[in-house]
């Protein structure tokens, strides 16, 4: 059995992280490559029913987040990762556990994030109106604001998503991960 790749999208809240990998795993889907879509939004809920978004809490999401994707990675299924992962040490465990690893940055500056942010009626499973809680001092662990983000040093891929649509984001890593790991599709 040949083992499958992971990508983990990355980059602040509001950066278009779940709009561009769902939207990568359907265009994946329709050339006929099967991937899992993994959300940290989605996990998080699932470890943590009332998320405090502390450090602590953080570190056993995305290591759990790791955990899964290396296990489906072993077992021949294509990954791709949603989640901000807002330390470096995060995407580096996944990058030091599964084989087959890209890491794609959303590069996206903060004030647009947060224009973004404050537009959204669907949060998917993320909490709403983050950055206007932690602007009025409510929520004090938002990457980017009470929380360091990390940008990767060396991702495989960075797209900036001020500059194309979450459709060109995708097309883009898409043809990033046939590159590395396909000679076509």
């Amino acid at each position: 059995m040949r083992d499958g790749w992971c990508v983990w999208i990355t980059g602040l809240p509001g950066s278009g992280k779940s709009t561009v990998a769902e939207t990568l795993v359907k265009f994946l889907l329709q050339k006929g490559v099967h991937a899992q879509l993994l959300s940290s939004d989605e996990l998080r809920k699932v470890l943590t029913p009332k998320p405090t978004y502390s450090l602590e809490e953080r570190d056993i999401v995305y290591a759990t987040l790791v955990y899964i994707a290396k296990l489906l990675t072993k077992n021949g299924v294509n990954v791709v990762i949603d989640a901000t992962g807002n330390l470096r040490r995060y995407r580096d465990n996944a990058r030091n556990q599964i084989p087959k690893f890209m890491e794609a940055y959303l590069e996206c500056p903060l004030e647009v994030c947060i224009e973004r942010e404050s537009k959204r009626t669907e949060t998917r499973h993320a909490p709403q109106q983050i950055y206007k809680k932690a602007l009025e001092g409510e929520a004090p662990t938002v990457p980017g604001i009470g929380q360091p983000y990390e940008p990767p040093t060396n991702p495989e891929i960075t797209v900036n998503t001020v500059q194309c649509t979450p459709e060109q984001a995708a097309q883009k890593i898409m043809e990033a991960i046939v590159k590395r790991w396909y000679t076509k599709i």
